[in-house]
């Protein structure tokens, strides 16, 4: 049964990995040659949706997934390079064609070397699909910033200042995608192009 409960979570990932690629298009278009970075992949990130591609996929909890999560193993993902490293801290050896950073990027603890990042390691003409939770309120905002009301996320902005990030790095946004509305947080996937 435990097994068959993993293949069923492996499953919904995929799907739902497979139904956010889909909403990217036409903006976002992926050949079998396409090279792919996952940064902040999670131990069942996008990666997954890639089978035929060279794929990197960065994590600063790679060897934790692998040690005790029964969902996560390296071998299952033979065209995939796994790499444990924070995203700020990621030097890429080569710019990739598109760059993912999936739930991540709100995680990180210096959000400008993030996005940095993100933009070092993509090429010009290249793609960045990024997913965050905004803030739908500025008052709301505002409470989160004065205490640490999410600790998980330890930065609190609106898809206006998101999508300000992408721009400031050299980017620009082809596309915004609403996933999800809440009543603090809207769920939002962005598109952008280096130019």
């Amino acid at each position: 049964m435990h097994n068959k409960n993993t293949a069923e979570y492996l499953q919904l990932k995929r799907e739902m990995w497979q139904n956010l690629i889909n909403s990217c298009a036409p903006q976002l278009t992926i050949s079998t040659d396409s090279s792919i970075l996952d940064m902040g992949c999670g131990p069942a990130g996008i990666f997954m949706s890639f089978p035929e591609n060279p794929v990197t996929a960065v994590d600063p909890l790679i060897e934790s997934y692998e040690a005790d999560l029964d969902v996560f193993s390296k071998n299952k993902y033979p065209n995939v390079q796994f790499i444990q490293s924070g995203i700020e801290s990621f030097k890429c050896n080569k710019p990739y064609d598109i760059v993912f950073c999936m739930n991540a990027i709100n995680h990180v603890k210096d959000i400008k070397a993030g996005f940095k990042t993100l933009a070092d390691c993509c090429k010009k003409g290249g793609t960045v699909v990024i997913t965050i939770d905004a803030h739908t309120s500025n008052f709301m905002k505002g409470i989160f910033r004065i205490g640490p009301g999410d600790i998980l996320h330890p930065h609190q902005y609106d898809k206006k200042e998101y999508c300000a990030f992408l721009t400031d790095n050299g980017f620009k946004v082809v596309k915004e995608v609403t996933i999800e509305k809440g009543k603090v947080f809207d769920y939002y996937m962005i598109v952008a192009e280096k130019v």
